[in-house]
């Protein structure tokens, strides 16, 4: 079904292939629920599996979980079958491995607080903007002090002290208010309740792990278990952007092959961009336009092609597009805008067409040689040589256990951060604190005894001290003397007043 030199995707009365070397210029598969996108998923990612091409996909619904294992043949499949004259459905199962950011339905996936950065954290806790200028000023006073931010209760800590000490670095970074470290702290416990705190912390994911292909030269699927994952859509949105930007800052350049390094489909694709900062959205903007540069092919999975922003829709080449519906202005405008953004076919109306579609039918145009688009075709999506619907648990397990990097993500160690950096300061503060106390103390408690000391010597020194028998006999005959003296003087006086 696939070879190096082209990937046989759909038929009508001809093969429509993608080209290989094209599949790294991005990619969109749109349509309503329902409509066959999950079969376009599957069938593209084992096209570039079977060339040697490692594949990232989201698994939403839990249906992709089945590449895993091989199809088998069914009535309405050997209809579907017979209408395309394929008479070589080869079924087999696919390399996969499985990854799970709350580490129950595959490897855990982690990352740091510091890799994910300010601005998509920010985006992640659906801050404002001065709320989000706070968190920048933290990163940079983490940074500049050595502190690392690898999980929540780092980021915590960190958030605490720089509230704390606010204005010792307000002339250097800025003003940081109550306010807006409460308003944050609080985005972090409900982040947390979400399941954050699985996401944030270490061993961290590495990569380079998802480009990996099996001894056969088959390039492995990485299926991230998202059905989880997709009920709190800030977390998966962000596990999303940041994922494209560890490609792009981790990849070296590698110009255009005769293949991609790695594909990554990215479903719901809608959750990306809904209400996202301007500041952000240029980031996905120049991460999406240069990465191919790193021979990496992203394909957006959305049902609406409105729901991506112009300036990326802009750069998707390869399009998938099935039936869309049209009852309201909304999903009107969708179709007209789909329609406009096709390479016209003289044989194909695709306003009126794109309504009509059946399910696994669709409308589809990829890059040519060239680069420049096909004109639109009419065509039905080939089945998948894999299993329809979903795995055994037991099976996944198995899967689990029996891949390289069980060992390797399975348990989540607490190096020395931020949050113990910052709690032997408080212990260190607490501790010095206490012992000028203590000193303090001392030095009051000396204070009190020298000063009863002083008083006892004073009074000591002024006290009147008992009489010896000397002291007594002069002390008798002064008083005799003084005695007998103040008779005679009185005696004289008095015989002087009695003459008269």
């Amino acid at each position: 079904m696939a070879n190096h030199s082209q990937l046989l995707i759909a038929k009508n009365q001809k093969e429509i292939s993608i080209l290989p070397p094209m599949a790294n210029r991005h990619g969109l598969i749109a349509g309503a629920t329902g409509t066959g996108k999950t079969i376009s998923l599957k069938v593209m990612a084992e096209a570039f599996s079977s060339i040697g091409v490692p594949v990232f996909l989201c698994d939403i619904k839990g249906d992709l979980a089945s590449l895993a294992m091989a199809g088998e043949a069914s009535p309405n499949l050997a209809e579907r079958l017979k209408m395309l004259d394929i008479n070589n459905l080869d079924f087999q199962r696919f390399p996969v491995r499985f990854w799970d950011v709350f580490g129950v339905l595959g490897h855990p996936v982690r990352t740091t607080i510091t890799e994910m950065g300010p601005l998509l954290l920010s985006r992640l806790l659906d801050l404002n903007e001065t709320q989000t200028g706070v968190m920048n000023i933290v990163f940079k006073i983490a940074d500049d002090q050595g502190l690392l931010l690898i999980d929540l209760k780092d980021l915590r800590a960190m958030l605490k002290y720089v509230g704390d000490n606010a204005k010792g670095y307000t002339v250097d970074y800025g003003s940081v208010s109550k306010q807006s470290i409460g308003a944050i702290q609080r985005g972090l416990l409900r982040l947390e309740e979400q399941g954050g705190d699985k996401f944030f912390g270490e061993p961290a994911l590495e990569i380079s792990d998802f480009i990996k292909t099996d001894p056969e030269g088959s390039g492995i699927i990485n299926i991230l278990a998202a059905e989880k994952l997709f009920h709190s859509p800030a977390l998966y949105a962000a596990f999303l952007m940041w994922m494209l930007a560890e490609l792009f800052e981790k990849l070296p350049e590698i110009g255009d092959r005769e293949k991609p390094e790695m594909v990554f489909f990215f479903d719901e694709a809608h959750l990306l961009f809904k209400d996202m900062p301007k500041a952000l959205l240029e980031k996905i903007e120049q991460v999406v336009r240069l990465i191919r540069s790193k021979g990496v092919g992203i394909y957006f999975i959305t049902q609406n092609p409105i729901d991506i922003p112009d300036s990326i829709l802009g750069q998707l080449g390869n399009r998938i597009q099935h039936a869309l519906r049209a009852y309201t202005p909304r999903e009107q405008k969708a179709v007209k805008s789909a329609a406009e953004t096709f390479r016209t076919n003289p044989n194909v109306n695709v306003e009126e067409v794109i309504t009509e579609l059946k399910v696994g039918e669709a409308l589809i145009s990829f890059l040519q040689e060239d680069g420049s688009p096909q004109p639109v075709e009419r065509a039905w999506i080939l089945p998948p040589a894999s299993r329809f619907g979903t795995i055994p648990d037991e099976y996944r397990q198995e899967l689990i256990s029996n891949s390289p990097f069980f060992y390797k993500y399975r348990e989540m160690f607490d190096r020395d951060s931020a949050y113990e950096v910052l709690q032997r300061r408080v212990e260190q503060s607490e501790a010095d604190a206490e012992r000028q106390k203590q000193l303090a103390d001392e030095q009051r408690a000396r204070e009190r005894e020298e000063a009863a000391r002083q008083k006892a010597a004073k009074t000591a020194a002024t006290r009147k001290q008992p009489d010896t028998m000397t002291d007594k006999i002069i002390k008798s005959a002064v008083s005799s003397f003084s005695s007998q003296m103040g008779r005679s003087i009185a005696r004289g006086i008095l015989g002087s007043i009695l003459k008269k």
